[in-house]
């Protein structure tokens, strides 16, 4: 059995290169070793700085866009787009692994060896607890690409990612259980809740966690885990801070700009400019939207000839992890699964009021008035599906809701993702699988 795990090894030598990474050589002859709260919040930025980005390469499989053959990147990403996870082309670009790992790293640096080495302050804590939840993040965005979609029956057996909590490079890796993914998760985020100092993160530091991220990742997280009266005070705590909501009648700020008012936190990089490149918005996002009443539909896309293009992102301004937009929709939807739907109806409103014209709210109004439990959860992932377009969440709630089926057309050819397909879960990258056998 091998004794090292290739991409851990990979992640460690990756870490001799320049600047912050300088701290972090395993044979550290002539390296500087980070001691000070000074030296690991270098460390930590640059596990910030390494975040993968994962989350504009799961909308190519997605109802939101389609692939323009035309484009100069177009056999980089055309597999991901044909949800082909194994027997790729050469030239096909991967969903990350190492970059999960290698961020992983850094963080098992700053936690067991940077709880040590720096002096205590309030400043260490709040390095220590951002490490702590930025591991927690990314376990669950690792689970949440290459897990089974969470089931409290089927949890524990399901097969998750391999959980690496040591900085030991010979360890042996094998996948957890999703169940133990998200133990770990919870595990992490309890720590953060005792270390975290910062209520908020300002403008231009906001990649960071703080007491407010960490709350709206836990109402997330609730979401996904089908606890609703979790998701519900998670929410309530969010908004009692936060709740800002960007009027699109009176402004087109667009709701997911780091400087919005909506903006929590400011991390993923959710629309790759490469990617944002190669696509056109589909026609299926196109005609979900109501083109005269929905103020969203201008500021999230262009008209390029006879398609349309996504212009709300493909830069670093338009990074987006958790905004306050999203925390009303969990409160709805966890609302409505505890049977309360005239909540549910009045918290959605609100963020709707803020995104149609006055004659289109108050249809929206009327029409939903007059909805049962189960129209108004459809019309709910329905606005998810227009709020959030391009943000990196309709995989995830097209894994978490109805799996529909889904068809692309690629080079004259139709590929189809089934009902429920297996290929809702991605498959662990061919490159992982060939460097650990334990995969």
């Amino acid at each position: 059995m091998r004794k090292i795990t290739t991409f851990i090894a990979i992640a460690a030598i990756s870490f001799i290169s320049v600047g912050c990474d300088r701290f972090l050589d395993i044979q550290p002859e002539g390296k500087i070793i980070p001691t000070t709260a000074e030296d690991y919040r270098k460390v930590l930025t640059s596990a910030y700085s390494k975040y993968p980005v994962h989350k504009s390469l799961t909308a190519l499989r997605t109802d939101e866009v389609n692939i323009d053959e035309n484009g100069m990147d177009f056999i980089s990403y055309r597999e991901i787009a044909m949800w082909k996870d194994s027997n790729n082309d050469p030239s096909s670009t991967e969903f990350p692994w190492v970059g999960f790992y290698s961020v992983n790293f850094y963080l098992n640096q700053i936690i067991n060896e940077g709880s040590k080495t720096m002096k205590d302050s309030s400043e260490k804590n709040q390095i220590l607890a951002e490490a702590y939840a930025l591991r927690a993040y990314l376990y669950f965005d690792m689970v949440n690409l290459y897990g089974i979609p969470y089931n409290s029956a089927t949890a524990s057996t399901d097969k998750g990612v391999p959980i690496s909590l040591e900085i030991d490079i010979e360890q042996v890796l094998k996948p957890s259980s999703v169940q133990e993914v998200y133990n770990q998760v919870h595990a992490d985020i309890r720590k953060a809740e005792e270390l975290m100092v910062e209520q908020k993160q300002v403008a231009g530091v906001n990649y960071r966690f703080s007491k407010t991220a960490l709350m709206a990742f836990q109402a997330r997280t609730a979401l996904y885990e089908g606890d609703w009266n979790k998701a519900v005070s998670y929410a309530d705590q969010v908004l009692a801070v936060k709740s800002d909501l960007v009027n699109l009648n009176t402004t087109n700020t667009v709701p997911n700009h780091f400087a919005s008012p909506e903006s929590i936190m400011a991390l993923d990089n959710t629309w790759d400019n490469s990617i944002k490149n190669l696509c056109f918005v589909s026609s299926d996002l196109l005609a979900a939207y109501n083109t005269t009443a929905d103020k969203r539909f201008g500021i999230y896309f262009e008209k390029n000839g006879s398609k349309y293009k996504v212009i709300k992102g493909g830069s670093s301004d338009f990074r987006v992890s958790f905004r306050t937009a999203e925390q009303y929709f969990i409160k709805s939807e966890a609302l409505l699964k505890l049977n309360k739907l005239d909540e549910a109806k009045e918290t959605l409103l609100k963020v709707l009021k803020n995104r149609y014209t006055p004659d289109g709210y108050a249809s929206v109004q009327n029409t939903i008035s007059s909805m049962d439990a189960g129209a108004f959860l459809n019309f709910i992932m329905d606005e998810r599906y227009r709020e959030f377009a391009l943000e990196g969440q309709r995989w995830f709630d097209l894994r978490r809701a109805n799996q529909k089926k889904i068809s692309h057309l690629i080079s004259g050819k139709e590929y189809i993702l089934q009902q429920n397909d297996v290929r809702y879960t991605i498959e662990y990258p061919m490159s992982a699988k060939r460097n650990n056998p334990n995969l």
